[in-house]
């Protein structure tokens, strides 16, 4: 049956014949549709009221990711509305007089979608399944709400609320507030030194008429760019799209211009920043210039030698000599003269004066000890590599390319990694002593200076200069049409045990790029060989495992692993070992063979050892002060079923930290040489790959290395808790934690368990916009930013572990979590008294479907599922009966398993922290004086 907008579309493609021209790449273009550049199979397109569409069709992937880019973000905003762009990319969710519940209707689709706003562009994104009627629900929406949106007096209200809580989270984190000082110094006038959050009183106060000001202004099809990447048919869905889009009229203002320059910096600055926290931060910005400038791949080489792990320039001389626990670079590649960025974090008991002296040393000293060659060299492999591997995913590329549209082009992403790969020594080196010098450094205090050495960024070739006439390289090849059906999946699959029980999962098919994932869990050990050494002891041989092989460095690993284009992991904890690796068919077997050696033969060096200490350390203590730590850390103590001398057992921060400092290096390499094994366990490997090929590696590589002491899982068995509810004070933080939790006797063979899914997905399960927590808390009362439930169910290879829970969480300013807490109680009693609606659970029930088919597009995902369904005796097939159990339920079977199963909040333990003291203070009334 052809529904309005499917004839609509169907007679849209009936004109085609008669009003169109044709593309260069074959596709009819609708009338008015003009065609742009194609590079590397990726085309653009121009409808008539100015909008921009670039389409990046690929079959082999069963999704489609559609993102809108509108050119506008918080460098567009004037004086007094500092954060408008963010609020409004929270505004236009609230919906259209013909989509009122656009969270509702992409929650019905399954679809994984969000909203960012950044420095120049705002942009739009949901990846779903690919299907018409989802692509034509999407397209519909988003040509609504460009123009449409409500952008109402009434949401505002609500949701400034969600945005102030969303600030005070960041208030929270010393390192966001940190890099935000830093860069409000960094730049005296130019929008790039504001917080794309805005500023406080900005948010709260910006009138209603200046946001639909700046929405009827920005939200143009002449100032958007719609980027579609999944399964489609080009030529269908540009139709399609001009239907919904073409039909906005081309808008008659013209947009304001921005012409503010930050000036050269005259000299080198100094901040201070003084807030509560246990982290100590040292940082470094200098100027650099714009996107289009020939200086910017030179730097972005620089950054990236700089801060790599483990062979980073910052990471040798100061992570290895503990100067510093961590060392980051950030260079910003903007549409205007942005900012190079070195940071530091210094240790508890390190000395911040030698950090700053050596980080300032390694930024601008590198004259004295230039780049080297082999520095450069590797560099260019690692961007090599990320390139390739981003290409091979046509979503992430969709969203990828907002950036490069933001700073004036799609195609300058294509621009930018041709200019890296041509990047010299010389030019490494130029770029080094021109700008990372102390006059444009903001660590920030004045000395008058006669000749001052000064950088200027200079002028931006334009775009145009750039990317005209660029046809890029050959296009990707690209991969089968491969139906993610459980039943296709099981079909396609071939299940083989080696050794004493290591089950091997083979699914081959052709990919995009190539690519194939290898996912490895290998099990050893039993609770009784975990008590005789302390918990510390596997964390800690787990995450030595990659520093270092009896035939390779980390650093030398790190480099084979980037030779081999291969994005790899290999870790291990008290009763196992793991290999994570995406590769590509020609690369995988010296990349598996390589992850085995790491596992088998680790060195553990002693610098490792300590740095890794020095880091857990660092960390532990930078946590002790933060509410989401303290609720935590109560949570687990009060929940905690297991006797002191059970591996299980909760430990204490201050625990943690004594284990850390007590555990000695050969306690870690005993335990590799008493416990590892890779005998048992699973593997699966998805993607482009020779069975034939790889089924005697692996014998060869994991068959044979049996484990001392024989795997045995640990049961984990309901236990009821009696509720507690506490409240824990954290000085200096705004933003404040609330966590409800309480167990449940519940596992994944319960016949209740789909009834649950759903129902927590109706409460509040997935967190996003829409469910009844979202609706009440942040739509309505507009107090959290993040809220929303979970629900675990166990599982077990025996039927008999039910250590099951739900938990529910929010943060929220300090003086709203009282009320937080009341509307959750409100809504949990609701939904335990009423149940839910036919139409939620309808809604529900679709999502849910739709996220699970999803999941299933993800070979790393289906790589997890068949692990997951060998170590616990499941068949693939358990998840399409899982699915007809999610289509076949009822109100009636949903409403009984809330009341047999959910417990009201009187029953749940509930933990809250946060500066509840300042916050009685400043809403105490003024004191008042007598006559």
């Amino acid at each position: 049956m052809l529904t309005v907008r499917t004839l609509a579309w169907a007679c849209a493609l009936a004109l085609v014949p008669f009003a169109s021209v044709a593309h260069a790449d074959g596709i009819a273009l609708p009338k008015g549709v003009t065609a742009g550049s194609c590079v590397e199979g990726i085309c653009e397109y121009r409808l008539a009221n100015g909008l921009q569409v670039l389409l990046f069709p690929d079959a082999s992937k069963p999704t489609v990711t559609v993102n809108v880019t509108y050119h506008v973000g918080s460098a567009n905003e004037n004086y007094g509305e500092t954060g408008m762009a963010h609020l409004l990319e929270h505004m236009v969710f609230k919906g259209t007089p013909d989509h009122k519940d656009i969270p509702g209707g992409l929650r019905k689709l399954g679809a994984a979608y969000n909203g960012q706003t950044s420095l120049d562009r705002t942009n739009y994104f949901a990846s779903f399944p690919a299907n018409d009627a989802s692509l034509e629900w999407m397209l519909a929406m988003e040509a609504d709400r460009m123009v449409n949106s409500f952008v109402a007096k009434k949401d505002l209200d609500s949701e400034m609320t969600v945005v102030r809580n969303e600030m005070e989270s960041r208030e929270n984190d010393p390192g966001s507030v940190f890099m935000q000082r830093m860069q409000s110094a960094s730049f005296q006038w130019h929008n790039y030194g504001h917080s794309t959050i805005g500023n406080r009183s900005d948010v709260e106060n910006v009138p209603i008429a200046n946001l639909q000001a700046f929405y009827r202004a920005w939200y143009q099809p002449d100032n958007a760019t719609l980027i579609m990447a999944g399964r489609f048919d080009p030529s269908k869905t540009l139709t399609l799209i001009n239907a919904d889009f073409g039909k906005i009229k081309r808008p008659t203002r013209t947009l304001p211009t921005s012409y503010t320059l930050e000036p050269v910096q005259d000299g080198e600055r100094e901040i201070t920043v003084r807030r509560s926290g246990d982290v100590r931060l040292v940082g470094l910005n200098y100027h650099m210039p714009a996107a289009t400038h020939p200086d910017t791949a030179a730097l972005t080489v620089l950054a990236n030698i700089l801060a790599d792990v483990p062979g980073g320039r910052l990471y040798k001389l100061m992570v290895n000599t503990k100067l510093a626990a961590f060392t980051s670079t950030v260079n910003a590649v903007q549409h205007d003269p942005s900012r190079f960025t070195l940071l530091a974090v210094v240790p508890k008991d390190g000395d911040p004066a030698k950090t700053e002296a050596e980080l300032l040393k390694q930024a601008e000293s590198i004259a004295a000890v230039p780049v080297t060659a082999q520095e450069l060299a590797d560099a260019k492999q690692r961007f090599a590599n990320s390139y390739e591997l981003a290409f091979n995913n046509p979503n992430a590329i969709g969203l990828a390319l907002s950036e490069s549209i933001a700073a004036g082009d799609w195609r300058l992403w294509f621009v930018q990694r041709d200019a890296i790969a041509r990047v010299t020594l010389a030019d490494v080196n130029r770029v080094a002593a021109k700008y990372l010098i102390q006059s444009n450094r903001t660590l920030a205090r004045f000395i008058p200076t006669d000749n001052a050495v000064r950088a200027d960024t200079g002028g931006a070739p334009s775009v145009a200069s750039l990317v005209d006439g660029y046809k890029g390289h050959a296009a990707v090849a690209a991969g089968e049409t491969f139906d993610p059906t459980p039943q296709n999946i099981a079909a396609r699959t071939e299940i083989i045990t080696i050794g004493d029980g290591l089950k091997v999962s083979l699914l081959p098919k052709k990919t995009r790029g190539g690519t194939v994932v290898v996912s490895a869990s290998f099990h050893f050990n039993d609770v009784n060989a975990l008590k005789s050494v302390p918990r510390v002891v596997p964390d800690m041989t787990g995450a030595m495992l990659m520093r270092g092989s009896k035939t390779m460095t980390r650093e030398q690993i790190d480099k084979r692993f980037e030779a081999l284009k291969t994005s790899a992991g290999v870790a291990g904890s008290g009763q196992g070992a793991s290999i994570g690796l995406q590769t590509r068919r020609g690369e995988l077997v010296d990349a598996l063979t390589l992850a085995a050696d790491i596992l088998h033969n680790p060195v553990f060096p002693e610098s490792e050892f300590e740095q890794i200490r020095l880091q857990s350390e660092t960390n532990l203590e930078a946590a002790r002060k933060e509410p989401g730590t303290l609720t935590g850390q109560a949570l687990a103590a009060h929940f905690d079923p297991w006797p002191v001398d059970h591996p299980l057992h909760h430990r204490t921060l201050d625990e943690s930290l004594a284990d850390l400092k007590a555990v000695k290096l050969d306690d870690v390499r005993r335990f590799h040489q008493q416990y590892y094994g890779t005998s048992q366990g699973e593997i699966a490997i998805v993607g482009d790959f020779d069975p034939a090929t790889i089924k005697p590696l692996l014998q060869k590589l994991f068959a044979d290395w049996k484990p001392r002491v024989t795997f045995e899982p640990i049961s984990t068995h309901y236990k009821d808790v009696a509720s507690e509810h506490r409240n824990f004070e954290t000085p200096d933080k705004s933003n404040a934690v609330f966590v409800a939790h309480v167990n449940l006797p519940l596992n994944d063979d319960d016949p209740d368990l789909a009834a649950l899914e759903a129902a927590n997905q109706i409460f509040g399960g997935g967190g996003g916009l829409k469910s009844r927590l979202a609706d009440r808390v942040r739509q309505k009362d507009g107090l959290s930013y993040t809220i929303g439930s979970g629900l675990n169910a166990d599982m077990s290879r025996d039927g008999k572990d039910d250590a099951g829970s739900f938990s529910i969480q929010a943060i929220a300013a300090p003086q709203n979590i009282a009320k937080v807490e009341a509307d959750v109680r409100e809504e949990l009693d609701r939904l335990i008294r009423d149940g839910v609606t036919a139409e939620e659970l309808a809604d529900t029930v679709s999502g849910l479907l739709t996220q699970r088919e999803q999941g299933r597009a993800s070979d790393g995902s289906v790589a997890a599922m068949l692990n997951s369904d060998q170590r616990y005796d499941r068949k693939m097939l358990r998840r399409a009966e899982f699915d007809a159990k999610l289509k076949a339920l009822t109100v009636a079977d949903v409403n009984a398993a809330i009341r047999k199963h959910f417990k009201p909040m009187t029953a749940m333990s509930v933990y809250v922290a946060g500066d509840f003291a300042n916050a009685a203070k400043k809403a105490a009334p003024a004191p008042t004086s007598s006559p």
